[in-house]
């Protein structure tokens, strides 16, 4: 039987600024293969979606497909949308930009989204983090059927456990109006209950899944990270307090201090990437630390081929998808115990995210012990085949049969 999912998402490659926006489009892709049509919601234009995937844009069909720009993100708080809003409408002098409120953009999308997805005929409303919630939960109420939130970060993680009050009320509210919740760990499961006081079982848990890349780096690509002499050490994520790149850089300096010949890589951009680099050259290693800035998928991909070694020291990870995609590149990993892919990596260095002398040992150790790399390496296949995304989609299209059975 084929069913039909109302989702709204919130972003989808090749534009994405994190995760959210690669694991949805591995769900989609999933619930395709599960007899599931979906009819997928963003708050702005970001390109095109896969074949077969109905995109719906804010305005689009309200206004003869006039597609009105915002420059929300996923990772928003009120002040980077606030200063965001400004630079971005002093700019372009667009007056069609939402306003520089956080909560009145959110009110806005959410009104717009609803009005426009009046006439889908679905079996079920799929909603994606909070910003997305109560669209979900308004167009549930509207076209009379069942509500599932998904929750791939709550606010305690994106703040260091200091969340704003505004959002982290809008999130709760959000997970209590779903008829069912998907978090993509135990790890987000414990915090829902802890911190949000919902009941445990109400909350289904989906591991994300990962697909193999189909496309391989070009050699020029690959020679600009494969070529080195030296072992190189990989760190991948957005530079905020929840990516803890701080400690990478700590980790980095022990490890220096015993194997000066390694080299670190810093890929991704943030608010902390210019105390970062004052890190690095505090600690002597600007000539050992590379900072890269923003990278595209080829070249994300070419140095996960490159690296000996992939450190994912989160604070607080719901999940953690980076370290799925380093173990698919043969890569051997370390990454914190405060994180949800810990739970799905059974061969692999799980380190408190604080212990930065643990960590550098452990990095220590597969620079010096092949075998052990090697071994590390061979768990891969094994992990990642039960890790679909097709085979996670399945679960969720059981939950969609639940609901509505």
């Amino acid at each position: 039987m084929q069913l039909h999912t109302l989702m709204f998402g919130w972003e989808y490659p090749p534009h994405h600024s994190g995760g959210l926006g690669v694991a949805c489009q591995g769900l989609v892709r999933g619930l395709q293969k599960q007899s599931v049509r979906v009819t997928l919601v963003l708050p702005h234009n970001l390109g095109e979606a896969d074949e077969g995937v109905d995109v719906r844009y804010p305005t689009e069909e309200l206004r003869a497909l006039v597609k009105v720009p915002s420059i929300l993100n996923p990772y928003d708080g009120f002040r980077s949308y606030g200063e965001r809003w400004h630079t971005d409408h002093i700019a372009k002098d667009n007056p069609h930009l939402y306003g520089p409120n956080l909560a009145a953009a959110v009110e806005q999308f959410t009104a717009m989204s609803v009005e426009m997805t009046k006439d889908v005929d679905a079996d079920v409303v799929h909603c994606h983090d909070w910003m997305t919630y109560e669209a979900g939960n308004r167009a549930a109420i509207h076209h009379d059927i069942p509500l599932v939130a998904h929750i791939h970060a709550t606010e305690f993680d994106r703040t260091d456990f200091h969340p704003n009050p505004w959002i982290a009320e809008r999130e709760r509210k959000g997970l209590l109006q779903a008829d069912r919740i998907i978090a993509v760990s135990d790890y987000t499961k414990r915090l829902l209950i802890t911190h949000y006081g919902i009941p445990g079982d109400k909350i289904a848990v989906v591991h994300n899944g990962h697909e193999q890349p189909a496309d391989v780096p070009p050699p020029s690509l690959l020679s600009r990270y494969g070529s080195r002499k030296h072992p190189l050490v990989l760190f991948l994520g957005r530079l905020t307090v929840q990516k803890n790149p701080w400690q990478f850089l700590e980790v980095a300096c022990r490890v220096h201090a015993h194997r000066p010949e390694v080299e670190f890589v810093m890929a991704g951009d943030g608010p902390m990437l210019p105390e970062l680099i004052d890190r690095a050259c505090e600690c002597g290693l600007q000539d050992n630390v590379i900072f890269t800035g923003k990278l595209g998928q080829r070249e994300v991909q070419a140095l996960y081929q490159a690296a000996d070694v992939f450190v994912m020291p989160s604070l607080s990870e719901p999940f953690g998808l980076v370290a799925l995609e380093a173990i698919a590149h043969r890569t051997p990993v370390i990454v914190s115990k405060q994180s949800g892919v810990a739970e799905v990596l059974d061969h692999a260095f799980k380190v408190d995210y604080w212990d930065a002398a643990k960590m550098a040992d452990c990095i220590l150790t597969v620079l010096r012990e092949e075998p052990l790399a090697e071994q590390l390496k061979a768990e891969a296949p094994r992990i990642l085949q039960k890790l679909t995304w097709e085979n996670q989609a399945g679960k969720v299209r059981s939950i969609y049969t639940h609901l509505l059975s």
